[in-house]
């Protein structure tokens, strides 16, 4: 008999693991003395839920799929297990993580090498938005790990010379959920043809939709499923709120909520790049530092944004739903959906980016008039009626003036960044996908009269 949600699957339904409450170490779980001190020093005191259950399984030689929340500590449950076999039996393109974005195959590849760095071991990042050349002579090298999204990965599987994979040994796709919800089904398929059978596959998605049922009968060998959380459900220590305003008042109420939470580090989520970039911009005019984060800036520029707002350069990040994945960025105490998600399950993993890891955290979104079905379907999803974000609207109000103001120039400067980027191209064949901050301080520093000048 299986499990109601997952018809017609071969796959166990684990009991909740019982040894939970004995199991406090890495080393009771069976990881290797050597990665149990890398543990130590990155501060993993103990296991999550999600590594009690998953990595004595995966030890074992098993299948595995994890559903989990975001934020559970998936990357060291399957990063632990492969580092533990490497280990046993050392070789090169010994295992594969395939993700859906490209900050999450940087973060991933960072916690393998922080756990691997006292026993060497060499991993590759392979995305898109990078130099296709540096990325063959890294695979040249032929590193231990390789975390991938599969589209270039494909593309260097079909015209590096010399690269296969014949000898994997292990598999991972990570948020498979996503993975395939954005349209990777064909290259998924043609990465599972030219892989060897005989290898062990962990498959890691924080929702069992359709397609992933569909993907785990293809590619798990009689898979043992570890779920820590069955519903879809946001951290305790998180303090969610809505705010029902009108559609041409919520740059004025993001501006206020940011006043009124001075002091926090904020994480913006907006529907569209040109939003985010619009919005960035315009908080910019208002003095506050903000950075944008969106699929429509290049691979350095991303990267760039991330890593000033990871080191506390920058207080706010604007992002569309690339950024709503994995990224655990520690210190995110306040998230503002901007602009309601439009799939409930988005909304899980946009508030998953704050409360990470016993922290407490705020959420705040926006509906308009707009909005209401779409919120209505959140809180039926997360099961609670949520509270309304405490305003003084004779407040919010006075600075509407400011925030029109700042519209204005937010506007003129998108536009002069579109026909710049036109010319660009026109001139130099689009060398770049786009600049992500678009050079806006010194804009923003001279920019009245750069306006005035052109005009």
């Amino acid at each position: 008999m299986a499990a109601p949600e997952e018809p017609g699957s071969a796959t166990e339904a684990l009991q909740p693991a019982v040894q939970e409450e004995e199991t406090k170490t890495f080393k009771d779980l069976g990881v290797t003395d050597v990665l149990c001190e890398a543990c130590d020093q990155l501060g993993w005191t103990k296991p999550t839920k999600i590594q009690i259950e998953a990595i004595p399984l995966a030890l074992q030689g098993r299948d595995i799929i994890g559903l989990a929340e975001t934020g559970s500590g998936k990357t060291g449950a399957f990063a632990l297990p492969i580092l533990n076999a490497l280990l046993e039996t050392p070789q090169r393109l010994f295992a594969l993580v395939l993700t859906p974005t490209r900050e999450l195959a940087f973060q991933i590849s960072e916690q393998f090498e922080a756990l691997g760095s006292s026993i060497g071991v060499q991993s590759a990042v392979i995305v898109g938005g990078i130099d296709s050349m540096s990325q063959s002579l890294a695979l040249a090298k032929k590193p231990h790990i390789i975390i991938a999204t599969p589209g270039r990965l494909i593309d260097h599987l079909e015209n590096t010379k010399g690269f296969n994979l014949r000898a994997l040994k292990y598999l991972v796709m990570d948020e498979a959920d996503r993975i395939l919800n954005m349209d990777f089904e064909t290259e998924v398929d043609k990465i599972l043809k030219v892989i060897p059978r005989d290898r062990k596959t962990f498959l890691f998605s924080a929702t069992m939709t359709k397609k992933v049922q569909k993907l785990q009968r293809a590619a798990l060998k009689n898979p043992v499923k570890c779920a820590v959380s069955s519903k879809y459900q946001t951290v305790e220590k998180l303090q969610q709120y809505y705010l029902f305003i009108p559609s041409k008042f919520k740059d004025t109420y993001l501006v206020y909520i940011l006043n009124e939470l001075a002091g926090n580090s904020f994480m913006i989520f907006c529907s569209t790049c040109n939003n985010t970039q619009r919005t960035a911009l315009l908080l910019r005019n208002l003095g506050f530092t903000a950075i944008p984060l969106h699929g429509q800036m290049s691979q350095s520029k991303r990267l760039g944004s991330l890593n000033k707002f990871k080191a506390k350069a920058r207080s706010i990040l604007l992002a569309t739903d690339v950024a709503s994945r994995g990224l655990d960025i520690p210190h995110v105490d306040v998230v503002v959906n901007f602009d309601i998600p439009t799939h409930s399950k988005d909304y899980i993993h946009r508030v998953g980016r704050t409360a990470r890891a016993g922290r407490s955290g705020k959420a705040i979104t926006f509906v308009t008039q707009y909005d209401v079905e779409l919120f209505q379907r959140i809180e039926h999803l997360i099961g609670k009626k949520l509270p309304v974000f405490p305003t003084q609207d004779d407040e919010v109000m006075m600075l509407t003036e400011r925030v029109t103001e700042a519209q204005r120039f937010a506007r003129m400067e998108l536009r002069e960044h579109g026909e710049k980027k036109k010319r660009t191209r026109e001139d130099a064949g689009d060398n770049d996908d786009t600049e992500g901050a678009m050079g806006v301080r010194n804009k923003v520093a001279g920019g009245k009269r750069k306006k005035r000048k052109g005009r």
